[in-house]
């Protein structure tokens, strides 16, 4: 693996940085630390992904035909870490342009492509994920929104659960079965969020008012073009999309720009030169590397057209225990600034963190996914 950057990426990054300093100059205090989820950062991302769209900056990585420019690979890992590092000012666009774009590519219509992608590189959507049910989080298989067939399309009645982005997107990308028992039964469909029939409902959250939803389906018409793929052929997509989705999020680097800032403020209350303090610094530090060249390895993978394996469940744990250890030292040795008001940056991190083992596929899942698949071990060892 070449470690170094090329022209072409420091060139990508540096747009990237142009682009992020015409955020708000309140931009910790008003707008991230509630995530991207919050109202007024989805409000403001609309603009923002406008500018980003306006310097083909988006879905460089895609094919030209589809909006992109047929570049690497390593220039979505760039950008992912460039807009997650300040909180993610795309809000959910990252969705779209991350996994359920190529979703689309790979197994959509000459029509669908050509209404979703062109949207998507252009900056005009932002995304939800109707995955979880009450009794399918992290078993999906067990699902129990159906699709029904109607003359011109299908009537969908259910329930999602844990639903990030709903009460403000434009589409979900929604699993539902069509006929059919377990994976076998699973479908996808590209739905958008005014159709008639749906209702969101937030949940609020220790972490936030406006991540969680539950989003509800009454006899809600999808034309038969809302289909992607097969009928039941959509556990096939699942895994397809799961590899991207598990380190599409950077989320390595807005934990190792958290460190910094955690380490900036130990210094300005004197208590950096206590060996303890450092060395736990020193570990979060590692643990950030870790995740980062365990992301980069999948990337290299990629770039190589390589299939996927079970490096991508490492390097989304190694995520999660980035994450985690940056936001236990902003509770142990700064608890007062993680107050809302006190400092956002620390906030921001910290709100993240608080969800970094659930989304994306839960930290346990990813674990039996590496004893599985990775070790070797039967199951239940």
């Amino acid at each position: 693996m070449e470690f170094a950057w090329n022209e072409a990426e420091e060139a990508y990054r540096a747009e990237l940085r142009e682009v992020i300093a015409t955020l708000p100059g309140d931009w910790w205090d008003a707008y991230a630390p509630h995530g991207p989820s919050s109202p007024r950062l989805m409000e403001h991302a609309r603009t923002f992904n406008a500018r980003l769209a306006a310097r083909d900056l988006i879905v460089r990585h895609w094919p030209r035909e589809y909006g992109g420019q047929d570049a690497s690979a390593w220039q979505q890992i760039i950008i992912s870490e460039e807009m997650w590092s300040i909180g993610e000012p795309r809000s959910s666009l990252y969705l779209g342009a991350n996994w359920a774009g190529p979703a689309i590519m790979k197994f959509g219509t000459a029509a669908q492509k050509q209404k979703w992608l062109r949207a998507i590189a252009g900056g005009e959507l932002l995304w939800c994920q109707g995955f979880s049910e009450p009794e399918a989080g992290t078993d999906l298989s067990n699902m129990k929104t159906r699709a029904e067939p109607v003359e011109g399309g299908y009537l969908v009645n259910g329930s999602k659960i844990w639903t990030s982005y709903a009460a403000r997107a434009d589409v979900m990308f929604l699993l539902a079965r069509v006929g059919g028992k377990g994976k076998g039964g699973v479908s996808c469909f590209l739905v958008p969020m005014d159709t008639h029939g749906i209702e969101v409902r937030p949940i609020p959250g220790v972490h936030s008012r406006w991540d969680f939803h539950e989003v509800f389906f009454t006899d809600a018409f999808l034309p038969a073009d809302a289909l992607l793929g097969e009928e039941a052929g959509g556990w096939t997509i699942v895994q397809t999309i799961i590899h991207y989705e598990r380190i599409g999020a950077g989320r390595y680097e807005k934990a190792r720009r958290g460190l910094d800032h955690v380490v900036g403020r130990l210094k300005e209350r004197g208590v950096w030169d206590d060996p303890v303090v450092r060395a736990d610094c020193a570990a979060a530090l590692a643990l950030v590397e870790a995740a980062r060249l365990q992301t980069y390895l999948v990337i290299d993978g990629r770039a190589k057209d390589s299939d996927p394996g079970a490096e991508t469940y490492l390097a989304r744990f190694a995520m999660i225990q980035a994450d985690h250890a940056v936001a236990n030292l902003s509770s142990a040795y700064l608890p007062d600034l993680l107050v809302d008001g006190a400092d956002g940056h620390l906030r921001s991190q910290f709100n993240s963190a608080i969800t970094a083992g659930i989304a994306a596929g839960a930290a346990e899942v990813q674990l039996n996914m590496i004893s599985g698949r990775h070790l070797g071990l039967p199951r239940g060892a």
